[in-house]
């Protein structure tokens, strides 16, 4: 991890949205992260993916529910855990825990990612860093994803002519990948206003970017010259890495793919 310029620690986002949820309801748990699959919980999974990848720790998650918290300080499993709060939404959570944690590189996961595997991770950090961006994304194209899994339910962006689905894999490499996410904060406020997202994005860029013909690395470098960080894609060759755990029928796919691992 040379090109690092330090070793990496991971952020763990495991904080959720307020009001009812029919996962937690359907499976009697406190919060998504302890979702029980084959006998592991759901965030028990993301951890161990990480405990046996490259990243070195520390391990810091975001939002965890007290039971969470009090089940992993009773643990050694891990090692070296750092709890840190939630704030109102994903993006102002990732914004104020990069800058609690200041050191760089973070590579940033989700606690509903219960398919990652050090391999995954592994690729996409090593990716992340060899680009040189100071910010990275992961995502997986939708001829990937629906070859392996047909009956997957994603969202699907159509960016430079390709259809992709995002990974939940994120990496911070430096102090400027703040940029990138304080945007993302103010956009996210605005998540229900497109036009006021348009209009943060700036006009003449947005136009740029919907020009035709307007190619997949074009559109990051438009959005790096807007937002004066390099962003940049790592195309993830693994469909299981697009799959996270939303809504009832992706933990039936997810626990069928687990079950199928043995």
């Amino acid at each position: 991890m040379s090109a690092s310029g330090g070793d990496m620690v991971a952020l763990v986002l495991a904080g959720e949205r307020e009001g009812p949820s029919p996962l937690r309801e359907a499976e009697s748990v406190p919060s998504k992260a302890e979702i029980d699959i084959h006998g592991i919980a759901m965030l028990d999974r993301v951890l161990d993916a990480l405990s046996a990848s490259q990243v070195v720790g520390p391990c810091y998650i975001a939002g965890a529910h007290t039971i969470t918290r009090e089940r992993l300080a009773g643990s050694a499993k891990y090692g070296e855990i750092a709890h840190l709060p939630a704030r109102e939404g994903p993006a102002a959570t990732v914004l104020s825990c990069l800058e609690e944690i200041d050191r760089y590189p973070v590579l940033i996961t989700t606690c509903d990612h219960p398919l990652l595997t050090p391999q995954m991770i592994d690729t996409f950090a090593e990716t992340s860093l060899s680009s040189g961006a100071d910010l990275t994304v992961g995502l997986a194209a939708k001829g990937v994803l629906e070859a392996a899994y047909p009956r997957a339910s994603r969202t699907y962006y159509p960016i430079g002519g390709r259809k992709v689905s995002g990974c939940n894999l994120f990496l911070a490499r430096s102090p400027a990948a703040l940029q990138a996410v304080r945007f993302w904060r103010q956009a996210e406020a605005d998540r229900k206003h497109p036009v006021r997202i348009a209009r943060r994005f700036g006009l003449p860029s947005m136009l740029r970017v919907l020009r035709p013909g307007m190619s997949f690395e074009g559109v990051f470098r438009i959005l790096s010259q807007r937002l004066d960080c390099t962003v940049g894609p790592v195309m993830m060759p693994f469909a299981e890495a697009a799959i996270d755990v939303d809504k009832p029928d992706d933990l039936s796919l997810v626990r069928e793919i687990i079950r199928a691992r043995g």
